[in-house]
């Protein structure tokens, strides 16, 4: 460039452009909500074995149960950690476990009781903690943000791969008129990333899957594009703590 040449300038975008740009936006008529992880949390690992505990008659010492909680997430625990070895008597169970409810508490129960506790009934105490309400917990952003998709008239689904009902959860915290269809593969004979359950979603609420948005934490949530969705993959986050589900709504509500 010569010496006195002015430097070229970048135009800046037009009005038209960035009303085309914003125009592009796919438009979100439901969101598909994955339920461990993105909505809910289990409820922390020392408080799991305490109240276990608690059901078998046995009361433990914190240091006691710190040590049998760390011991029992390596075995693998309902709701993560995935187990760090399946032994082999376990493997098709495992594989099945969020098709059948046999299954899946035949596989953690199973897990559990390769840890040696010393407790009677414990294997089965730590299983059913997993079936209640009590034995989880909601992140704090979970119903502003359904009741604000309600409010816009959003369809919500939820879509868990698990081997039990999860309804009677929402039904305790208060959340079960914000879902319009709980899509669970237990029920469904599909699992999360197989784009049938996706697509079984969304012919529940009634829409087109290039109007969804599944939002979720793991790559089984995000084979949700196979189906044609668009798709928010948020962190996982600790019991109580704030998960950043509050930025669905910055995708699915107009500006």
């Amino acid at each position: 460039m010569p010496d006195h040449a002015e430097p070229t300038q970048s135009t800046p975008p037009s009005a038209d452009a960035a009303a085309g740009a914003r125009a592009s936006r796919r438009p979100v008529e439901a969101v598909l909500f994955d339920f461990h992880g993105t909505l809910a949390q289990v409820e922390d690992p020392h408080d799991w074995v305490l109240a276990a505990a608690r059901a078998c008659g046995v009361s433990l010492e914190r240091m006691r149960a710190t040590a049998l909680a760390d011991r029992l997430l390596t075995a693998g625990r309902p709701g993560g950690p995935l187990p760090a070895r399946v032994p082999p008597a376990l493997a098709e169970l495992w594989s099945e476990r969020d098709l059948y409810p046999h299954a899946h508490r035949g596989a953690y129960t199973g897990l559990a009781e390769t840890v040696d506790a010393g407790i009677d009934g414990l294997a089965d105490a730590l299983y059913e903690r997993v079936l209640v309400a009590e034995g989880w917990v909601p992140y704090p952003d979970t119903a502003p943000t359904l009741a604000a998709l309600r409010s816009a008239g959003v369809k919500v689904a939820v879509v868990s791969n698990i081997g039990f009902d999860i309804r009677p959860f929402f039904a305790a915290w208060g959340l079960d008129a914000l879902v319009d269809a709980f899509v669970l593969s237990y029920e469904v004979g599909r699992c999360k990333p197989d784009p049938a359950i996706f697509w079984r979603a969304c012919g529940m609420l009634g829409v087109d899957a290039e109007r969804a948005l599944m939002v979720g934490d793991t790559a089984a949530d995000a084979g949700a594009v196979r189906a044609g969705c668009a798709v928010l993959v948020l962190p996982e986050a600790e019991p109580g703590r704030p998960n950043g589900l509050g930025s669905v709504l910055d995708l699915a509500l107009p500006g």
